[in-house]
């Protein structure tokens, strides 16, 4: 069922949404804790371990990964936000709560604390129930988290209803402690009336959730409106649901390094690009990747970028799953063979760290905005689903690092690629967001922020044992 630790260490379980947007961070605070004398254990459902097994070697990784059965009679999915919402709440409760159990059991240490992705908050109920201390995990930016926090108070604001309908449509509204960002950016604005109505509920779950957790750790860096425009100005300041709650920002999490030879992956990645890259030239390639949740763009849409990609006339790598490929013009790969490359899943970070790759054609994940400032590559911004409206305005807005692009057509891409590469200052905000977020000053407060978050859960089992 896992793969198991030599050494015996008191156990953290690890409980991160079921996506690799999520998975990925977990497992690099997993590993984080590692160096604390901590056994970390990260629990997923059993689809998303599956792929886990199929792609990656367990043993590098001196962890332990354990499932749950899910519900989904082993289908191989895709799986919608819904259905995977349906069995967190129904079905995965009482399998975490046995697992629990049967860990308790074992001879090799007992479980001292849960860290639970605020999108698994389900999970939160099950360690309460279970008597285990519980920290929050936010695997993304601070901004998002203030955001989702806010939603009392916008609707008391009656900026949106009690359903999340924006109240001014079409209209930029300034959000509380938020005046980069306006009702247009609501990460659960997605799909129809019925679905954003439902997404509002879920988060609103989380929200009365939170006040189970002890503490809050933040996968971002503190202060993140660097400023060059005193207009998006604010005192970064996070308000706790509760005022016992402890925050650590822990961000940007460290890169997997000699244990883990690369980033963990759910598909197997083709590296041939690799290869094709080394004979291009600096910074003429066009990476292309909406990460792994790409449904939201639709055949249309990647008809339309592939006719645009075509036009440039200039080489680039496309991330584009089986299953999505319907929106092709016939023979498309063929026809672009001398140009571009098409790929099932790429090896990103690798990717992006090459020298022939100058541009980012991304949906503004995290991970992905995360990975590309480590890489200093300039980016062209086409969010489409959740938080990435919000890092869109900050890659835009706040650090000019990148251009948003309006459309997927040959004039809305080529403008922004011309806009983007003749700024000649965007290299000096790149080093400048480097060094901000990946430097030693970075990585010596991520590691102390570790430290006590740990020291905090020691003390916190010897009041327990006296």
């Amino acid at each position: 069922m896992g793969v198991q630790c030599i050494m015996k260490k008191p156990k953290i379980l690890l409980v991160p949404y079921p996506a690799q947007g999520h998975v990925n961070p977990m497992l690099k605070l997993g590993l984080a804790l590692l160096t604390h004398g901590l056994q970390p254990i990260i629990v997923t459902p059993e689809f998303i371990h599956r792929r886990i097994v199929a792609n990656m070697d367990l043993n590098d990784y001196q962890m332990r990964f354990m499932s749950i059965p899910d519900g989904f009679s082993g289908e191989e999915g895709p799986y919608d936000f819904f259905s995977i919402e349906k069995s967190m709440e129904n079905i995965m409760p009482n399998h975490l709560e046995t697992l629990l159990h049967e860990l308790d059991e074992d001879d090799d240490g007992t479980v001292v604390c849960m860290v639970i992705d605020l999108l698994a908050s389900w999970a939160i109920q099950v360690a309460t129930r279970c008597g285990i201390p519980v920290a929050g995990f936010w695997p993304a930016m601070q901004a998002t988290y203030r955001l989702i926090t806010s939603i009392p108070e916008m609707i008391h604001a009656d900026l949106i209803s009690e359903t999340g309908c924006p109240r001014h449509e079409g209209t930029v509204s300034s959000l509380p402690s938020q005046p980069l960002l306006s009702t247009e950016d609501l990460p659960w604005l997605i799909g129809t009336q019925a679905s954003r109505k439902a997404r509002l509920k879920f988060w609103i779950r989380i929200l009365d959730r939170l006040t189970s957790l002890r503490w809050l750790l933040l996968n971002s860096f503190p202060q993140e409106s660097i400023i060059h425009d005193d207009e998006y100005q604010d005192d970064d300041y996070i308000s706790p649901p509760h005022n016992n709650l402890i925050i650590f920002p822990v961000g940007p999490l460290p890169e997997p390094s000699l244990t883990t030879p690369k980033n963990p992956s759910f598909w197997k990645e083709d590296t041939s690009c690799l290869e094709w890259l080394d004979h291009q030239k600096p910074n003429s390639v066009i990476y292309i990747s909406f990460g792994s949740w790409v449904s939201p763009i639709g055949d249309a849409k990647i008809k339309t970028l592939a006719l645009t990609l075509q036009s440039l006339n200039r080489p680039f790598i496309w991330v584009l799953a089986e299953s999505w490929r319907h929106g092709l013009p016939n023979g498309y790969s063929e026809t672009v063979s001398k140009q571009g490359k098409l790929v099932l899943w790429a090896p990103q970070f690798q990717v992006l760290q090459h020298k022939a790759v100058g541009l980012y054609l991304t949906h503004c994940g995290w991970n992905s905005t995360m990975e590309a400032i480590q890489c200093r590559k300039r980016l062209l911004c086409y969010p489409v689903a959740g938080d990435q409206f919000v890092n869109c305005k900050y890659i835009v807005k706040v650090w000019k690092i990148g251009v948003k692009v309006k459309g997927l057509g040959q004039k809305d891409v080529e403008e922004a690629v011309k806009k983007v590469m003749k700024d000649e200052e965007m290299e000096e905000r790149l080093r400048k967001i480097y060094h901000r977020t990946m430097g030693e000053e970075t990585s010596s407060r991520v590691a102390g922020n570790l430290k006590a978050f740990v020291l905090g859960l020691n003390q916190l089992q010897q009041n327990s044992l006296h």
